[in-house]
């Protein structure tokens, strides 16, 4: 029997489901899990609501390395990061130059914050949100503290923005687009969205960007292309994420959007597979939880030896914006068609038809979310 270990490098949530998934299917089967941080297990997503619902960072742990090495029988190393992978040896190497060898790679290594190029003394000073740790970092600095401005009107930079207003923040969100969520909902949807959270009390600085980040006295000041200047206590940036490809492609395996899988999650080394934030699945980049979770059970079926190709169904998008209700399910891009958009004071039902008169997406705010049960089995299915 091969007693080398699946290893999976990355303990977000594609790492620790695509352990959890082939540990019920495979009780004895060696895994290692290999993270440059320290392990911990928990729901990334509830990062961006976190202070509306009163809870402190070390409330979000469900569980440490320990007691996830535990419950899940599993060689748990926090701390290792990897540097390198020799496809031919089928090894990788860490930082302290440890050599660990692999059966089978699982990539679950996520993705970074992007981060734009600005001027000013201050930009050091401008905090991310991509794990708990940071997390922890921006949550302390927050303590004292009046108001936010917040770079980003995408997904994750409106749900801070909602929770940071509830919580008592005064709030900034500047954004290139015309109006939030502008990759994701048509204009006037967009228009209410952003209408619910301004009644809330968020400010939108909207078809811009910021010039500069200065540190002006115990005041941070954010010059914008249009001339304006905003006085905050704090600047999170919520611009978006770009995949980590930069192992997998100094180990000669092809990157796109994320490093390149077919519908097994494998890259063209067999052995070799990747999902989650990091990974683009025949054409298709999603770092959302529910392809992640469709992804590490296929996975776990394929690495026990059962090869299992994914299958994504469509998965609409819950925005946590209590403010305002929105589920959206973009339509796919290569996909024509035209949006229908009935607006009403408490709603929005916008369905983007095609000529054949197929659904292939919707974006549903306010009362019209009610309908995304009776219209989601109506959508096509992304990979079926």
């Amino acid at each position: 029997m091969n007693n080398t270990p699946v290893v999976i490098v990355g303990s977000g949530l594609a790492g620790y489901a695509t352990a959890r998934e082939l540990r019920k299917l495979n009780a004895t089967i060696p895994i290692t899990m290999l993270a440059a941080d320290r392990c911990g297990f928990y729901s990334k997503p509830m990062l961006s609501n976190a202070l509306s619902t009163g809870k402190d960072p070390a409330s979000l742990l469900n569980g440490n390395a320990e007691q996830m090495r535990s419950q899940l029988k599993i060689d748990i190393r926090p701390n290792h990061r990897v540097v390198s992978i020799d496809t031919t040896r089928n090894v990788i190497q860490l930082t302290n130059e440890e050599e660990v060898s692999y059966s089978q790679l699982v990539l679950a290594i996520g993705a970074d914050q992007i981060r734009l190029p600005m001027q000013g003394n201050a930009v050091g000073k401008i905090y991310t949100v991509n794990n708990l740790d940071e997390y922890q970092v921006f949550h302390t600095a927050l303590s004292g503290k009046k108001c936010v401005c917040i770079i980003g009107a995408g997904l994750i930079g409106c749900e801070f923005a909602n929770d940071l207003v509830t919580a008592g923040y005064r709030v900034h969100v500047i954004d290139i687009s015309l109006e939030p969520l502008g990759r994701l909902l048509p204009p006037k949807a967009g228009a209410f969205f952003r209408h619910k959270l301004e009644a809330a009390g968020v400010i939108f600085h909207l078809d811009t960007c910021v010039l500069s980040v200065d540190q002006i006295e115990q005041t941070i000041r954010v010059t914008l292309e249009n001339g304006e200047e905003i006085e905050s206590d704090l600047v999170l940036s919520a611009i978006g994420l770009k995949a980590q490809t930069q192992l997998a492609e100094a180990a000669g395996l092809p990157v796109n959007r994320g490093i390149v899988v077919n519908r097994l999650l494998q890259t063209k080394i067999d052995n070799i597979y990747a999902l989650g934030d990091c990974a683009e699945v025949a054409g298709k980049f999603l770092p959302f939880v529910m392809p992640i979770t469709h992804a590490a059970r296929a996975l776990s079926a394929t690495l026990s030896g059962n090869p299992t190709p994914v299958c994504y169904p469509a998965m609409p998008i819950h925005v946590k914006t209590p403010s305002c209700a929105t589920v959206i399910w973009p339509p796919d891009p290569d996909r024509s068609g035209e949006w229908h958009i009935e607006v009403s004071e408490n709603g929005v039902r916008a369905l983007f038809i095609s000529e054949m008169d197929e659904l292939l997406g919707f974006a549903l705010l306010g009362t019209a979310t009610t309908e995304k049960s009776a219209l989601t089995p109506r959508l096509p299915a992304v990979l079926s």
